[in-house]
């Protein structure tokens, strides 16, 4: 077993000014597999105050001179994707396969696509007779959540150094380990001391600590809509900028005359994949009501070559929900739903066959579905398929809008421009077309109580600027 008792702050690994640990389980085996610090906000203040001291020579640097940094972490990233795939299995149980693919795959992605962005980018730009400077926002706070850890911790931490901020990073108490890992990265490419941090510990310690401390001038979070309303009133009391990526209970809307069998499928693998822990999962489904028992059929058939299963294991396709916690949370929803009136047309709530170890729940599909129910507005984040029946389009729309998310969504049509005339009058953020693919480079983030700001491409890069304007 691995155990850690530093942080890394102010360009070196150092011991931890906590006395406290936390364990990090394999959520495949419930065996503890690590201990890390559970960090305090004395131990928030000195990454702080080291993110401080070199925010004022890194914000002058040059494109030139963070691009080196940059490229160096982008190509290590590359040539430690087994070991962060494996990592990401290990504590927080994605199937090695898609945690090669997405977990370790994607983060690279996006690790490249700003360092392509900053080599273009321009900072300043003439208008009239004044000069407009884009300078860093300062220090900035990235918290980030389990289910996409690197990904998250890349999307945040890589634009802000591009965008000449120092970060402090506080990971997910669940998945410290792909951030140590991540922090080994940086230190071996040779960034200036000061300019990255990472502090773990619990989100209600050091997590606040970090939200509150008065030398942060940004807080970026991504996790629940209730922490991020909290961290939105901190950050409001001392007039931070905030970019919050939050929940979702996405819809995917297949419109009459659609491909419905690919529509559905398309769908089952958008939520089982990492076991439903998917902002952006269409949990969801709406159907028009003369298709609708073929739909939920098709959906239980898809739901079965789901099983859950070893995730070190490259034949299994759903691994474990990450925690014991999480576990009962969604057990809970599928239980509630069942109260209300659903209809359990695939899983459900007992105990998968042969897997009594492990934090695992079976691939579910709830037909029968209707607005008010709690599983069709609160976000499960899990493996849970909600199918509901709309009368005509407009119905539809109303479904769809009908929950206080918009973060993401999908609208199948017999063509293009009829689903996108649909999802133009979504109040979400992305929408997929006909099963359009996840670009990385284009802005992410949602509407109403799904966030604030946006993250990825050139709108993530200029979330962590500031506009400054000389006239003349």
């Amino acid at each position: 077993m691995q155990q850690h008792a530093d942080q890394y702050i102010g360009g070196r690994w150092q011991p931890t000014l906590g006395g406290g640990v936390l364990e990090v389980v394999n959520p495949a085996t419930e065996q503890v597999i690590a201990t890390v610090p559970a960090g305090t906000a004395a131990d928030v203040d000195a990454a702080v105050t080291a993110a401080r001291a070199a925010a004022r020579a890194w914000g002058l640097t040059s494109r030139e001179e963070r691009l080196a940094p940059l490229t160096r972490l982008r190509d290590a990233l590359a040539e430690q994707q087994q070991r962060i795939a494996g990592t990401v299995t290990a504590e927080q149980g994605s199937p090695i396969g898609f945690a090669t693919t997405v977990q370790a795959g994607l983060p690279l992605a996006v690790a490249n696509s700003y360092v392509e962005l900053l080599a273009g980018y321009e900072f300043t730009e003439r208008v009239g007779n004044s000069t407009v400077f884009l300078e860093p926002a300062g220090v900035v706070a990235a918290i980030t959540p389990w289910n996409y850890p690197l990904h998250q911790i890349v999307a945040k931490v890589v634009p802000a150094l591009a965008a000449g901020c120092t970060v402090v990073l506080k990971p997910a108490e669940d998945t410290p380990l792909v951030a140590r890992l991540f922090a080994e990265l940086v230190d071996a490419a040779g960034f200036p001391a000061g300019v990255f941090n990472l502090v773990t510990g619990l989100g209600t310690e050091a997590g606040a600590a970090l939200a509150a401390h008065p030398e942060v001038d940004l807080v970026s979070f991504t996790g629940s809509t209730a922490v991020g309303r909290a961290i939105a009133e901190t950050a409001g009391r001392g007039i931070k900028k905030v970019a919050l990526e939050l929940g979702g209970k996405s819809a995917n809307v297949v419109l009459p005359g659609a491909d419905l069998a690919r529509a559905v499928n398309v769908n089952a693998a958008n939520v089982f994949a990492n076991s439903g822990q998917t902002c952006t999962a269409w949990t969801r489904l709406l159907v028009h009501q003369d298709q609708y028992e073929e739909a939920v059929a098709i959906a239980a058939k898809a739901a079965a070559k789901y099983a859950p299963g070893d995730p070190a294991d490259p034949a299994t396709r759903m691994g474990p929900v990450v925690s014991a916690r999480q576990r009962e949370r969604v057990l809970g929803y599928i239980r509630a739903g069942i109260e209300q009136g659903a209809r359990v047309a695939a899983g459900g709530a007992e105990v998968p066959a042969g897997l009594t170890t492990g934090y695992y729940v079976q691939p579910t599909v709830l037909a029968d579905v209707t607005a008010r129910m709690t599983v069709a507005q609160e976000e499960i984040f899990g493996p849970v398929l909600c199918v509901l029946a709309y009368r005509d389009e407009e119905h539809a729309l109303e479904l769809a809008n009908g929950t206080e998310y918009g973060l993401a969504g999908g609208v199948w049509a017999a063509d293009e421009a009829t689903a996108v005339a649909f999802a133009r009058r979504l109040d979400t953020g992305q929408v997929h077309i006909n099963g359009g693919q996840f670009n990385p480079l284009a802005p992410f983030g949602g509407y109403k109580s799904s966030g604030i700001g946006r993250e990825l491409g050139r709108a993530g890069l200029e979330e962590f600027l500031q506009t400054k304007s000389l006239q003349f």
